[in-house]
């Protein structure tokens, strides 16, 4: 059975909110393909538990982000060394430490909407110890964004929102990077 009737049997099942909430939690971690694949035709499907659906969806990537910030802060002792001298330098390690202490609740909401993979936020922030409240808070705005964000286009465009969003979604995540950004500079500006 090939992954998309997979997920269309989580979405055609009784369990599919725990199914939607196991599939944002392994999208998180390991699994490359994008929950919109699921989560789009779920909300369409089921469009009177289009909000249960997007909670339950933040709910495994926040159990997800919560396991990836765990093994950058436990595992980095192991092979952060090693991944240093590979990919770069004591020096540079420590220039991004010191920018995830200074911005990293900026960081970590930025690449939570960008079109980029979320486990960099969350490798980063556990290896150099980021507040974990922190972490999770940006997270939770980031990736709130994303699925309720699904959930508006799906209430407002119905059937067309797939469509849509596959039509759009660079120019969307795009666009709320820039926002995201320029909120941060606006508050690092009015915080001097």
């Amino acid at each position: 059975m090939s992954l998309k009737d997979r997920a269309w049997k989580i979405v055609n099942s009784r369990h599919l909110l725990w199914g939607v909430c196991l599939a944002s939690f392994l999208e998180s971690i390991i699994v490359p393909i994008p929950l919109e694949t699921v989560l789009i035709p779920a909300m369409q499907i089921h469009r009177r538990r289009l909000w249960q659906l997007a909670i339950f969806a933040l709910i495994g990537c926040l159990a997800g982000s919560a396991v990836g910030y765990g093994v950058g802060y436990f595992l980095f002792e192991a092979f952060g060394q090693m991944l240093i001298d590979f990919f770069g330098s004591p020096e540079q390690y420590d220039q991004i430490r010191q920018q995830m202490n200074r911005q990293g609740f900026w960081f970590i909401l930025s690449i939570g909407v960008a079109p980029v993979p979320f486990q960099i936020a969350m490798f980063a922030a556990g290896a150099t110890s980021y507040s974990f409240p922190l972490f999770l808070l940006a997270t939770s705005i980031a990736r709130a964004i994303r699925y309720f964000g699904l959930g508006l286009l799906v209430w407002k465009f119905g059937d067309q929102a797939e469509g849509l969003f596959r039509n759009h979604k660079l120019a969307a995540s795009l666009s709320a990077t820039v926002v995201v950004v320029l909120i941060w500079f606006a508050s690092n500006m009015l915080a001097r």
